[in-house]
């Protein structure tokens, strides 16, 4: 009987400095697994040594596959084509810096065949990170979680094991401004999480600086949810009763002390106030203008300048697949 095959996908930007042991303790972890494996980099258009550090595990190691963009197209893209070219019964996502620990996944495939479809790794504890990000980073998860009407879980990241039915179902997604986790929840299927402590980055920066936080949160909450439009509407509503209660009450002064004379500060902070709250809407509204931009002109998610250990065969027959099924992918 034929070994099931895992893949490992691992998005990969400018980490020169950790790929070497992150691919080691990756071998290590399923070096005589009862299960063939397959890892799969994605090279999401790094500046540094890293592609060339890639290429040569590929050469060395035939159950390395190396996908090169053209250039870069941000991690939740990354992990997208991962999934796309994967050919795995499961698939299992993980970052390159080590700060989930491989050795876990061996937990994941363990739920996996306990007849989970999607088992995510949560994390108990973060290593290694301010109380800036740790204290943002769960207010984040516990007002996404109350946004949206799909239930997300809290502190949970990318790391995790779907099922290849999920992987599938992942590819008829093609919406641009991804959010992957978020994305695996409203698929649905049997969903378990398994716990651990998330570990400090082995070497290297984070490539994931407060604006790239940011960008992360805005796809989260503008493709998952439609109250930030509700929220704009009531609060509409609630300026305009009070601004009617206001206009009564200086018609009432007009008519009765004849004294409607207010000062400069206050017609000031009214009118600032007022023209604030209507760039915040007008700000909500184009965030939803601007993904359906994205949308309508339909772009690949993203351009491979190269693949290396692939089946050239096999791709070109999962390419014609995906545009029988009117997917539009690089």
């Amino acid at each position: 009987m034929q070994k099931k095959l895992l893949s490992i996908v691992v998005p990969v930007y400018n980490e020169q400095e950790v790929i070497d042991e992150t691919f080691r303790r990756l071998s290590d972890v399923f070096g005589d697994y009862f299960m063939q494996v397959e890892y799969i980099f994605i090279n999401d258009g790094s500046k540094d040594d890293t592609y060339r550090k890639l290429t040569q595990i590929a050469k060395n190691r035939p159950e390395v596959r190396v996908i090169n963009f053209a250039r870069n197209f941000g991690h939740q893209i990354a992990i997208t084509a991962g999934m796309d070219y994967a050919k795995g019964d499961a698939v299992v996502i993980i970052d390159a810096d080590l700060q989930d620990p491989p050795e876990v996944i061996l937990k994941m495939v363990e739920r996996w065949q306990e007849g989970y479809e999607v088992v995510y790794g949560k994390r108990l504890q973060r290593e290694g990170e301010t109380f800036f990000k740790k204290f943002t980073a769960k207010m984040f998860y516990r007002f996404l979680d109350s946004m949206t009407d799909v239930k997300l879980p809290v502190d949970v990241g990318d790391f995790r094991l779907i099922d290849r039915k999920v992987c599938d179902t992942m590819k008829r997604l093609p919406e641009r401004s991804r959010y992957v986790r978020g994305l695996v929840s409203w698929v649905g299927f049997k969903q378990t999480s398994v716990e651990y402590r998330r570990e400090k980055r082995f070497a290297g920066e984070t490539k994931y600086p407060l604006k790239r936080m940011v960008k992360l949160a805005g796809d989260g909450i503008f493709s998952f949810s439609y109250k930030p439009l509700k929220l704009a509407t009531f609060t509409g509503m609630i300026i305009s009763a009070f601004s009617f209660i206001y206009l009564i009450v200086v018609l009432i002064q007009k008519f009765t002390k004849n004294d409607v004379a207010s000062g400069w500060a206050s017609s000031m902070a009214v009118s600032l106030f007022f023209n604030g709250v209507m760039l915040i809407v007008l700000g909500i509204m184009g965030e939803y203008v601007g993904r359906i931009y994205e949308e309508v002109k339909a772009r690949p998610l993203y351009i491979v300048g190269e693949l290396l250990g692939f089946d050239t065969k096999n791709i070109e027959e999962n390419d014609k697949t995906d545009k029988d099924e009117g997917k539009n992918i690089g």
